[in-house]
């Protein structure tokens, strides 16, 4: 039996799965989010743990002695500054905090050179820039600290003792040469970070260590388990839905959402709309056009309308395609591809008298959908054309959700394959579960749990193009505003 470990935003996920990829057990478990400052985003490294053994628990049950291999994926981005121990200095700052806009302005002066072969557009929430406000806004921690990790990297090392990270983490901090295929110690010093903060790197698919003696008594499991590298919570999602070689292009709709395709080489957008990080496939990479908006913002809809999520569904599918002519704009953390603005914030626009809660609801499920559509334009210029998407991620409802999902298909124009929902909602802890066989010499290949994979649903066809005027208010509302 192999144990997979997702790490995300807002809550951990266990999954056993047996070598023929069959789900054996499931656990989650919660963990909050907190923001001491508008725009902050911290969570505390001991609650991610307290909330793996509950998850552990449930997935596993009294199988631990069964489990011959753990994998990891976890939220991308985020920061845990730690001693020589592991201990945490201060709570982690993860994706979703936009503190380091300021700077961002360290990299529009590096060498040109240099921020070229980073290959990816800076952006707030990404270790690089956080670094850079921890050095100078709270330097007894930055300086006290030993290492630099990545959330599920500090989870491995709670486990194993040790602190390593893998390439698919380390190509996303604005600190990697992926042209090169290592951490940039050229763009580290320039930025005058400490160097020594970045920890070794290991393939995704390797033994980064072994479960200690304390950790397994707590999990359950057997001392000395191999521990995966893992993965990066996309890349780790990639391998889990079955994304193991180039050509299909994935639609991801959870917290934020994503559209990735796999590339065989390095390939950066020259524009700076669209990130391109490493695979956890070995020797592949893979471009992505993120929002940050997607069921973040979405719930806080649901929860400032004080509805459920069938009440969003029966009072938004009431109303029309187009709202009504209400827009809304789900910046509300800022937004990515392909604005790439830390200030953009989130709006209703076009209100009347006649207007109910129901239009606010299907505008809110629109401005989504139109900010996916947004991003997938900008991943197509690239040459990346998707004549159809795979659907993944727990963002889109499940059966319950199928007009949310015939409104995506609707606006982005084209079929959507859903992988099924027993596989979507859990692709990430599916990836790691999977790189943990890798790791210990299940799968010889990644090719090798291409077969494990189900096949997608039968596709989401569009219907009749009905949201064109709609799409166009959407992109013409943001340059009114913050033009």
């Amino acid at each position: 039996m192999l144990l997979g470990l997702d790490l995300g935003t807002s809550s951990v996920k266990a999954l056993l799965m047996a070598e023929g990829g069959a789900i054996l057990g499931e656990g989650s478990a919660s963990y909050a989010v907190r923001a001491p400052r508008p725009g902050w985003a911290e969570s505390t490294p001991q609650d991610w743990w307290a909330a793996v053994l509950e998850a552990t628990g449930a997935a596993v049950g009294r199988r631990g002695v069964e489990v011959t291999a753990l994998g990891l994926s976890g939220q991308m981005h985020g920061i845990v500054l730690v001693d020589e121990l592991g201990l945490p200095l201060r709570p982690a700052v993860i994706w979703a905090d936009a503190r380091s806009g300021a700077e961002l302005a360290a990299y529009r002066r590096l060498d040109e050179d240099r921020g070229r072969r980073l290959a990816n557009p800076p952006a707030v929430g990404m270790a690089g820039p956080t670094l850079l406000w921890l050095r100078d806004q709270e330097p007894d921690a930055y300086t006290s600290a030993r290492w630099a990790l990545q959330p599920k990297d500090w989870l491995r090392m709670r486990m194993t003792g040790g602190a390593a990270t893998e390439p698919s983490d380390a190509s996303a901090t604005l600190l990697y040469d992926l042209l090169a295929d290592d951490w940039s110690y050229a763009v580290v010093e320039e930025l005058g970070l400490r160097t020594e903060l970045l920890a070794p790197l290991v393939p995704s698919a390797c033994v980064a260590g072994r479960l200690e003696g304390e950790a397994a008594g707590e999990l359950g499991l057997r001392k000395g388990l191999p521990v995966a590298a893992g993965a990066a919570d996309t890349a780790a999602a990639m391998l889990g839905a079955g994304l193991v070689r180039p050509g299909p292009v994935q639609l991801t709709v959870g917290t934020g959402g994503q559209v990735v395709t796999l590339k065989e080489g390095p390939e950066p957008d020259p524009h700076g709309r669209i990130h391109l990080y490493r695979a956890a496939v070995p020797g592949l990479w893979y471009s992505m056009a993120a929002i940050q908006n997607a069921g973040l913002a979405l719930e806080w809809v649901r929860k400032v309308m004080g509805v459920s999520w069938k009440d969003v569904y029966e009072e938004a599918f009431a109303v029309s395609p187009g709202s009504g002519g209400v827009t809304f704009l789900p910046y509300l953390s800022g937004e990515r591809t392909p604005r790439f603005d830390p200030a953009a914030r989130g709006a209703w626009a076009g209100l009347g008298l006649d207007h109910t809660r129901g239009h606010l609801l299907r505008a809110a499920l629109e401005g989504v959908a139109f900010a996916l559509r947004d991003a997938l334009e900008a991943l197509e210029d690239l040459g990346n054309i998707a004549p159809e998407l795979r659907l993944a991620g727990g963002g889109t409802g499940g059966r319950s959700g199928e007009p949310w999902r015939q409104l995506l298909a609707d606006v982005l124009g084209r079929p959507l394959w859903p992988l099924p929902d027993e596989i979507a909602s859990v692709a990430s802890a599916r990836g790691a579960a999977f790189l943990a066989g890798l790791a210990s010499g299940v799968y010889p290949t990644a090719e090798d749990t291409l077969p494990l994979t189900p096949e997608p649903e039968d596709p989401i066809r569009p219907g009749e193009a009905a949201y064109e005027a709609a799409y166009e208010r959407y992109k013409e509302l943001y340059p009114r505003l913050y033009g």
